[in-house]
Parts: C-alpha cells; structure tokens; sequence
C-alpha cells in the first residue's frame, strides 16, 4: 500500500501562511539558504498529490506555472460542481472513499499530501496520514493557517529523524503509531 506523505514547513507557532494564506515568508527564506532539504529526492518518490481547494486557488491564481505537471493531482473540494481542469481532478464526493482508493493503487510511488490545514486535519482525523516530514522555520507568524485545523482526533506519531540544516530549519520525519 502507497503511503500518504506531509512534507512540510512551518513556522515556530506551528503556521503553515500567513493570516492571508500566503507562503512568500518560505519562499523569501528558500531564497536566502540556497537549501532543498531533501526535496528532489522526494519529489521523485512520490507521482500523486492531495491539497485542498484553497491551496490550488492559490496556485492557479498565482500567475506561475502549475509546479506539479507530470504528477497526478488531487484537489480536495466541496464545490461538486467541478469535477478536472488541466491540471487537476477535483474530489467533491466520497472523499474518504477515493483517497483510500488511491492508497490501494498499484505504484512503487508514494502521495504527497500538499494540504492545506482543513485537508491535514481531515486526513488525519480519518486515519490516512502515514508520515509526517516537518520543516520547523525559524519564524514566527502569529495568524495564519496552522498545520492542523480544529480536528477532533488525537493521533500520536514516533520521531524517525531529525536533523538541524545550517539555516536553522529543523527537519523532523514522523510516522503515524496507530
């Protein structure tokens, strides 16, 4: 079974953007390090993605490129409505149902669970979530969108790994102990 991988970073007080969904604050701070933090290599593993409506709103309003063309990807939506776009196919019914599907998929790749916080903490609340990559940036943003929304289920994970990176990120992978 394919696992269900978060890879990413937040800031200190546990914020994934700012108070208006945005990440400049990472990219500002990727642009200062040079760092990739193992993120090519990961890339490669993984040849689906997750995230929810918001997230992609941002992408596709970005004025950038699609970033994942060449994965098949996923947004999470309560819109049923739509249902593909060029880049993406839209899950609007039976979300559960179809991520499970995905799991059970025959692939030596894994999927990449991009987010945002609603779509973390639906995951995690349903059990789906099997690793957890985190990328602690030095940086406070007090508002902004945690990693986590509100959920209702607690769920304990084991430290795998962990590493300080000179920028003073600190990677943690956690795995899900069930």
């Amino acid at each position: 079974m394919r696992k269900i991988i978060s890879f990413v970073t937040m800031s200190i007080d546990g914020k994934i953007a700012n108070s208006k969904g945005s990440t400049e604050w990472l990219e500002d701070l990727q642009k200062e390090t040079h760092e990739e933090y193992g993120f090519t290599e990961f890339y490669q593993g993984i040849d689906t993605t997750i995230m929810g409506n918001t997230t992609y709103q941002k992408l596709k309003n970005s004025g950038k490129e699609f970033p994942y063309k060449g994965k098949i990807n996923y947004v999470i939506t309560k819109n049923t409505e739509t249902k593909k776009d060029d880049n993406v196919d839209f899950i609007a019914d039976d979300v559960m149902g179809t991520i499970r599907s995905l799991k059970n998929q025959p692939s030596d790749k894994d999927i990449w669970l991009i987010g945002g916080g609603k779509v973390n903490a639906l995951l995690q609340d349903n059990g789906l979530i099997d690793e957890l990559r985190l990328f602690i940036a030095p940086i406070v943003l007090g508002n902004g969108v945690p990693l986590f929304s509100p959920f209702g289920k607690t769920t304990t994970f084991e430290l795998t790994f962990c590493k300080n990176h000179p920028s003073g990120i600190v990677e943690m992978h956690y795995h899900v102990t069930r």
